[in-house]
């Protein structure tokens, strides 16, 4: 399987996390599972405002370089620009895992690097894949060691299709 993070914290945050979902759909990507849509402080750069953020499992032929080839075309596509590290964006597709496999190229590395760190990741991904192994332990294992100051910031609101306008 294959496990991608969502997050929106420009504009309407719901419509683009939904646009995002639709165009994975047409450019092949069977969608099969979707975490509810959760409500999340930034991190690193603070000063902005709070993300949506969601996982989505899917299934795809693609490669692992063509899936994220993809991926950057439609975060294009929506409107993402890079201005700095960690800032607002429109949407922000993340390949968190391969179908178990561990790549390290010099775009792309998965398992996602600090994944197993980030609440705003590990709650979606719990809720939809509580025991995949990333690195040794389950998601719902590397959830419950993060500190409470981790989590607290990290809101279930719904699922996607109750927010969107």
């Amino acid at each position: 399987m294959i496990y991608i993070a969502l997050g929106a914290n420009i504009g309407e945050r719901a419509a683009q996390l939904s646009a995002a979902i639709d165009e994975m759909e047409r450019a092949g990507l069977h969608v099969t599972k979707q975490s509810s849509v959760y409500e999340t402080a930034p991190v690193g750069y603070t000063e902005q405002p709070s993300f949506f953020n969601m996982v989505v499992e899917v299934e795809s032929h693609q490669s692992s370089d063509e899936l994220l080839s993809t991926l950057q075309q439609i975060e294009q596509r929506l409107g993402r620009e890079r201005l700095f590290k960690n800032g607002p964006r429109t949407i922000d597709l993340d390949i968190l895992f391969y179908n178990g496999e561990d790549i390290q190229s010099e775009h792309l590395t998965v398992p996602h690097p600090r994944m197993q760190e980030r609440a705003f990741v590990l709650a979606p991904l719990a809720e939809i894949a509580p025991e995949l192994v990333v690195r040794g332990q389950t998601v719902a294992s590397w959830l419950e060691g993060l500190p409470m100051t981790d989590r607290q910031d990290v809101v279930r609101l719904q699922l996607l299709r109750n927010l969107v306008k």
